[in-house]
């Protein structure tokens, strides 16, 4: 009996070990690719980031509603998404807009890319995008965080804290599965 039961265990670990990457990419999706694709390369943000922020904020659950009312993949505040979309060339009428994944998508890189821009650094951009920006200055200029965000584990927010560090080591993986299909693109 123990001897079946090393084979099966044994076997079991080679399956995992020959399809790993295959069995991450089943967690780690790239769904709507053709969305965040494109709108990433127009706004030159890395779309395996923007593969990790929404299986974050949703698990690629176009339908998602948060219990303080963000929106769809990427989980937008309707008037974030109404003041992204003022800046931009997006047709936005209520938050049943951010049920559409193209729309939501273009508007959560936008926005993402908004605060990359002003913030330099993807750890800051990332805790803007959950806390605000009002709350990562005020971090900043209260000497919390630096400006390069070389200390982000002292965000004193415990969900955004979590958040961003799920969100970096989430891209750290896609970058691991998927690195290599990007460059031959």
């Amino acid at each position: 009996m123990k001897k079946i039961f090393l084979c099966i265990i044994t076997l079991i670990i080679i399956l995992i070990t020959i399809n790993w990457k295959k069995i991450l990419k089943q967690v780690y999706k790239t769904s709507y690719s053709n969305y965040v694709e494109q709108y990433s390369e127009e706004n030159g943000v890395d779309p395996l980031m923007v593969y990790a922020i929404i299986k974050a904020e949703s698990n690629f659950n176009e339908g998602a509603t948060s219990r303080k009312g963000a929106l769809g993949l990427m989980q937008l505040m309707d008037n974030t998404a109404k003041e992204v979309a003022e800046n931009s060339t997006v047709d936005y009428v209520s938050g049943e807009t951010l049920y559409n994944p193209e729309k939501n998508i273009m508007l959560g890189i936008k926005y993402y890319s908004t605060l990359k821009a002003e913030l330099k650094n993807d750890g800051l951009a990332l805790a803007a995008y959950n806390a605000g920006i009002g709350n990562v200055k005020i971090w900043i200029e209260t000497g919390i965080l630096k400006n390069d965000g070389s200390n982000i584990e002292n965000i004193p927010y415990k969900e955004t804290n979590m958040y961003v560090r799920k969100i970096l080591k989430d891209y750290k993986i896609y970058k691991a599965l998927y690195k290599n299909e990007q460059t031959e693109k």
